[in-house]
């Protein structure tokens, strides 16, 4: 009933959520009368009331078998969670949303639609039995065993109940080639999801689904501290035990492991036969200027090593969302821009920045650990060609803005890149003078009497300036021009 495009459907009784291990690989050493269906859980917040809801409208389903084998399933918790609504089952209570729902018993914060009914959870909890499995031979084994049993009755009728639907309002705005900068990943994020959620458009998944989506969105963060900054309290969708489970995905290979996918770090290590960050240290170690440290995690095809049948990245579901790193040193200052093509901004990217800054400093560490050069760490920048949010996240994405966004902005400093300008009265004219942010060098003059003018001269020299800073001046220019009618003496921001 929910999300079909994302299941493998057969006929018989046992159900098998698999986690992050890829379903497919379950499936192929089954065959369709052996199962009733096959699907992932990734998120016990977004993942487990569809899981239920698929459970209460189809009533033959009798037997439950969930993988939970991976690194991945352990991080996320989701296959935990829904084990532990099985096993403890669930309380009235509050979602990270505020909404009222049904709160599942774990250690793992899962939530279930309090439009479910108790009594039909309750049932759901008694009429299903519940087996774990800890890898896809475990789970293969247990399907079996299920099948070579008797036959059982569906629990009850098929259950539906309804669902709310979150429609979110987009406001006229660019689509192509947004650039948000913060001082962290957090104030970033946060200015990411008001972007989106203001301007994106809405579009179809292709897996049961909409996002709303930016096209090329590049985010700069300036000053993420290294041992990256957490706020207090946290409305990140990660915390610091999640980010350090997560980092070894970026830094360090991994072995193949059938059923799961591939890690960043497999791509960046030994994917194409060669350590690829080890290939950037060494090459800035040599020419500390070049232009041309860059790691690839796209397979276009015939890489043998990994895939017998030649096949590219273009032939396989779950190919890689990051794509393209390239390393810069640029006054002394080596900074990291990653290309993603597909970019789930709310649920992953604080996870991706994270972890592509800690590759950022492992680079920077072994260049000064191994030679004479001091680098300072730069920027990171993500340049996500798909930047969206995915509908089931609107509601968490309306609520962190209406709490965090107004206090981001206010934290505003008024340190533009594109320099300082000074305004006075001169030979019965406004005289702007541009300086330099760092020196306070004039690098431009404008003179005019009509301010409107002026501040198109100014923003089409500077089309980089901040907009409050192009708001700011154009109330000050408006005030020099009623002085130069009136006679009055004029004062810069007075």
């Amino acid at each position: 009933m929910y999300k079909p495009n994302q299941l493998i459907c057969g006929t018989g009784q046992a159900a098998v959520v698999s986690g992050w291990t890829v379903k497919d690989a379950i499936a192929k050493h089954l065959r369709s009368h052996e199962y009733a269906v096959i699907g992932q859980l990734y998120s016990p917040t977004r993942g487990i009331s569809f899981l239920i809801r698929n459970l209460l409208a189809n009533p033959h389903v009798r037997y439950l078998i969930i993988i939970n084998a991976t690194k991945e399933d352990n991080n996320a918790g989701g296959c935990e969670c829904l084990r532990d609504f099985f096993c403890n089952g669930f309380a009235a209570g509050k979602s990270d949303t505020g909404r009222d729902s049904w709160v599942i018993k774990s250690r793992v914060t899962g939530y279930i639609d309090i439009e479910i009914e108790a009594s039909a959870l309750e049932k759901l909890r008694q009429s299903i039995e519940c087996f774990e499995a800890k890898s896809i031979t475990d789970a293969v084994t247990q399907v079996k065993s299920c099948v070579e049993k008797d036959a059982v009755e569906p629990w009850g009728k098929s259950l539906e109940f309804p669902q709310v639907e979150v429609a979110p309002t987009v406001l006229p705005g660019p689509l192509y080639g947004h650039r948000i900068e913060g001082k962290n990943i957090a104030e970033t994020w946060v200015k990411i999801i008001h972007r989106i959620k203001r301007d994106g458009t809405i579009r179809p998944t292709g897996y049961d689904g909409y996002i709303q989506e930016l096209i090329d969105l590049m985010a700069v963060v300036t000053d993420e501290p290294e041992d990256f900054y957490f706020p207090e309290p946290n409305y990140l969708p990660v915390d610091p035990e999640t980010i350090k489970n997560y980092i070894p995905e970026i830094l360090e290979d991994s072995t193949y492991i059938e059923g799961v996918k591939y890690t960043y770090s497999q791509r960046l290590r030994s994917w194409f036969g060669r350590d690829q960050i080890e290939d950037v240290i060494q090459k800035l170690i040599g020419e500390i200027d070049a232009a041309s440290a860059v790691m690839n995690l796209w397979d276009s095809g015939g890489n043998i090593n990994r895939r017998a049948d030649g096949t590219s990245d273009h032939q396989h579901s779950g190919s890689p969302c990051l794509n393209h790193i390239w390393v810069r040193v640029v006054n002394g200052e080596l900074s990291l821009t990653a290309t993603l093509r597909s970019n789930d901004m709310f649920g992953a990217w604080v996870a991706n920045a994270m972890g592509l800054r800690a590759l950022q400093k492992h680079i920077r560490d072994e260049i000064v650990n191994r030679s004479h050069y001091t680098l300072k760490m730069g920027p990171l920048i993500t340049v996500s060609q798909s930047a969206h949010i995915y509908d089931d996240t609107w509601e968490n994405a309306d609520r962190l803005i209406k709490q965090q966004y107004s206090a981001i902005c206010k934290q505003m400093d008024y340190c533009d890149p594109s320099g300082n300008f000074l305004i006075e009265i001169a030979d019965n004219k406004i005289v702007v003078s541009q300086t330099t942010p760092g020196s306070g060098e004039i690098v431009a003059r404008y003179s005019s009497k009509d301010a409107l003018k002026l501040i198109r001269e100014i923003c089409n020299a500077s089309p980089a300036i901040r907009p409050d800073h192009a708001g700011y001046l154009g109330l000050e220019l408006q005030k020099a021009a009623d002085c130069l009618k009136t006679g009055k003496q004029y004062i810069q921001d007075r």
